[in-house]
């Protein structure tokens, strides 16, 4: 027992040291906005609702909700969540969680596959939660899923390390045009976390040829990396996904401002191809560079303002500081902004 201890409050330190957006034992989410946030998705069984989604739950909704839960420095709710996320999704054999559960069907789990950002997600919230709270069996939890994602879901093509949507369906021989990528799924923040729990080189050759790949994905008039992307050969918007720059990719600047990358070239290029007119962000049809869906809730606009927080300190207007929640996706994308501008960049308040 000594020695554990001893393993848990080095790891504990060390992986907050590496956090990015959080500090131990302090509030980065206003409680009024957290209370808010669980009446509106989060139901008595732990699970978070994506109540745009026909109401289902899936890994990365929990994954989210462990990390906004331990943001607003909450162990009960965040024991409910990871409750329900272990019993419920952790049922594969590979040691990752299935994707998709459904409360309308029966059984509830519709889809067995994983989805590698919810993996990511929840494992780092259960190291930050792990050290932050000295809880020996999350930090547990947190290396048996980092191990389970290196092994899994990380792989070598083409030169690259890559992190793959999901166990299946992504690579050769089920898909030719493979390996399929989601860049929207490199939780960057993450990754320096998984190698402390797991040591590897690899990590850091994920997060170094993610950032690159970022770089280089400018597809269309605008400029923007698509939602699902081959890279079979030259990397180009995968078939069958639609070719846009769509919900997924509208959380990547705010996951590059959240690990701390500095690259206002990049920041730049994403905020001016995904505006449209009143600085309002939109989805893209990528070929013709024209917007498909206007996204005027304040958890899409604060993506934007964050930025430009970040790169000018210019203040988040008050449009977005107010949390109203209306649909999960926005809601939890406005609870990570705020958090991190908390945080990081009070001076943006």
């Amino acid at each position: 027992m000594k020695l554990w201890r001893l393993v848990l409050a080095i790891c504990g330190a060390v992986i907050l040291a590496a956090a990015q957006p959080a500090v131990a034992q302090r509030t980065a989410i206003d409680p009024q906005a957290w209370t808010a946030y669980k009446a509106k998705f989060l139901d008595v069984n732990g699970r978070i609702i994506d109540n745009g989604n026909g109401g289902i739950s899936h890994s990365e909704g929990q994954g989210y909700g462990m990390l906004l839960a331990y943001l607003a420095n909450n162990p009960a709710d965040f024991e409910q969540i990871w409750y329900f996320t272990r019993t419920e999704l952790l049922l594969r054999d590979d040691g990752l969680a299935v994707w998709k559960w459904d409360p309308a069907v029966t059984p509830h789990v519709t889809d067995t596959n994983n989805a590698s950002d919810g993996d990511l997600l929840i494992a780092y919230a259960l190291a930050l939660a792990g050290s932050a709270w000295n809880n020996k069996d999350y930090l547990q939890a947190a290396a048996s899923m980092a191990r389970s994602i290196l092994a899994h879901l990380v792989i070598s093509s083409g030169g690259r390390t890559l992190l793959i949507p999901g166990v299946e369906g992504y690579r050769p021989p089920g898909r030719k045009d493979g390996p399929i990528i989601n860049p929207s799924y490199w939780v960057f923040e993450a990754i320096p976390v998984m190698a402390l729990l797991v040591p590897s080189d690899r990590w850091q050759k994920l997060h170094d040829d993610g950032l690159a790949l970022l770089r280089s994905l400018q597809f269309g008039p605008r400029k923007l990396p698509a939602d699902w992307v081959s890279l079979t050969a030259k990397p180009e918007p995968a078939g069958g996904f639609e070719a846009e720059f769509g919900y997924n990719s509208v959380r990547i600047p705010l996951y590059l401002t959240r690990a701390g990358i500095d690259d206002k070239a990049l920041f730049s290029r994403l905020q001016q191809g995904m505006t449209v007119e009143d600085d309002e962000p939109a989805t893209i049809d990528l070929a013709t560079g024209k917007p498909k869906d206007r996204l005027a809730d304040p958890g899409y606009r604060i993506v934007n303002d964050v930025v430009a927080c970040v790169v000018s300190g210019t203040k988040l207007p008050a449009s977005v500081r107010q949390f109203a929640p209306s649909l999960y996706y926005p809601a939890t994308l406005q609870l990570l902004s705020l958090a991190f501008v908390t945080e990081k960049h009070p001076e943006c308040l």
